[in-house]
């Protein structure tokens, strides 16, 4: 089977599916759990990042407890203080970060 070569970066990461973790500190079970709900909200709303972090924040909430808090998007750096064992940084589809954490 022959490789797909891309022209550019653009054209790659229409084609990127899948999920790409790049931090966590969750345990397995957690973060498992956090990933659905987060890819779950970024194909309901792939345009709409206001709905899809209510939506991600408030089923973090009712599941693990609050204060969750969400940033959903194409283009950002963070610094942030959280709670040991409770962030989460991932891409969905390619392109759109999502970044979990509780405090």
């Amino acid at each position: 089977m022959a490789e797909q070569q891309f022209e550019d970066m653009e054209a790659f990461l229409r084609v990127a599916k899948y999920t790409l973790v790049k931090f966590t500190d969750m345990n397995t079970e957690m973060k498992e759990e956090a990933m659905d709900i987060c890819i779950t909200a970024v194909e309901k709303y792939p345009n709409d990042a206001e709905k899809c972090t209510q939506m991600i924040k408030d089923q973090m909430d009712k599941k693990f407890g609050a204060p969750w808090h969400v940033v959903v998007g194409k283009g950002f750096s963070y610094e942030i203080t959280y709670e040991v064992r409770n962030l989460l940084y991932i891409y969905v589809g390619g392109r759109t970060a999502v970044l979990l954490w509780k405090m």
